[in-house]
């Protein structure tokens, strides 16, 4: 049983304004629990591979990936299940297995999500 913590994906339905997991960095000093949620976040995109393959599943045509097409990144297939297997336990991706092939997708409320903790706050009047 894995003890790793998953960030919770932002429902984006309905044309709801979508809740990042934290504030935007400059609006006010992060709480204890956001800090360690983004930290989660961040640190499954601090590596060059990871990022590399969140890159490639979000700008995928359908926004959806197969592993079949993503997995040329210069590692072996086991290397690339394990920096995928991290990013899902980010909360960065999810997927879904169809015959023998897993497809992988960004969830948009997630990269809502993190344009809004990386957006610069207005200044207050």
């Amino acid at each position: 049983m894995s003890n790793t913590n998953v960030l919770p994906l932002l429902d984006a339905a309905a044309g709801e304004e979508v809740a990042p997991c934290c504030p935007p960095l400059t609006e006010r000093p992060f709480t204890a629990e956001e800090a360690q949620t983004a930290a989660r976040m961040f640190k499954a995109l601090g590596d060059p591979v990871r990022l590399r393959l969140f890159s490639a599943v979000a700008s995928h045509e359908g926004g959806e990936a197969c592993v079949c097409d993503i997995s040329d990144v210069g590692v072996s297939q086991p290397t690339v299940s394990h920096h995928l297997k991290k990013l899902k336990e980010a909360g960065l991706l999810t997927s879904e297995r169809r015959g023998t092939w897993v497809y992988y997708r960004v969830e948009p409320s997630v990269l809502a999500a993190m344009g809004k903790l990386l957006t610069i706050a207005p200044a207050a009047a």
